[in-house]
């Protein structure tokens, strides 16, 4: 007989931030409405080499409800990367708070968070942004290869009461 032994973070891997990571009182990951990560979304890929910007935004015609992530060029690597480090495409504040703005129901970006540390205070303005907001933040996800366009999104974090964050597995239908 095998029996594995699993210890870790809420935050390894391909994971969800629930609103409670940030927001203190905020809902928890076994409290995430299912269709917050069943059913359409959309990969845009994002060409500039620093941050997911308005401007590269707005043509895209973002609707409330929707649920997007993002390519960028972080996505060959994520998996390589065991802790948070270096330069990566994050997304900047003002983008956070204009997809706030938009209502949208999940944000997904392809490295291990949405926000740089430098400085220190994007990270908590760029989660709060979206948590604040209930929008679900899904991090870490490889997505080398996969082409911009529309999906159907089937992501399911372990459903473990009352915390912050959940791995998942996510799968992207044409």
């Amino acid at each position: 007989m095998t029996m594995s032994r699993i210890e870790m973070s809420s935050h390894d891997g391909t994971h969800i931030d629930s609103p409670l990571h940030f927001i203190p009182g905020g809902t928890t990951i076994d409290a995430m409405p299912i269709e917050t990560t069943v059913g359409p979304c959309r990969v845009i890929e994002i060409k500039d080499e620093k941050s997911v910007t308005v401007k590269e935004l707005e043509p895209y015609k973002i609707k409330a409800g929707e649920r997007i992530l993002f390519k960028t060029k972080n996505s060959p690597g994520v998996y390589a990367v065991r802790q948070y480090a270096g330069k990566f495409v994050t997304i900047s504040v003002e983008a956070a708070r204009y997809l706030a703005e938009k209502k949208i129901r999940l944000v997904g970006i392809d490295y291990i968070s949405v926000a740089s540390a430098e400085p220190m205070e994007n990270v908590n303005d760029v989660h709060k942004a979206f948590l604040s907001n209930g929008i679900f933040i899904l991090e870490a996800l490889n997505l080398a290869g996969v082409k911009p366009g529309n999906y159907e999104l089937i992501c399911l974090p372990l459903r473990i009461e009352k915390v912050d964050a959940g791995p998942c597995r996510v799968i992207l239908r044409k």
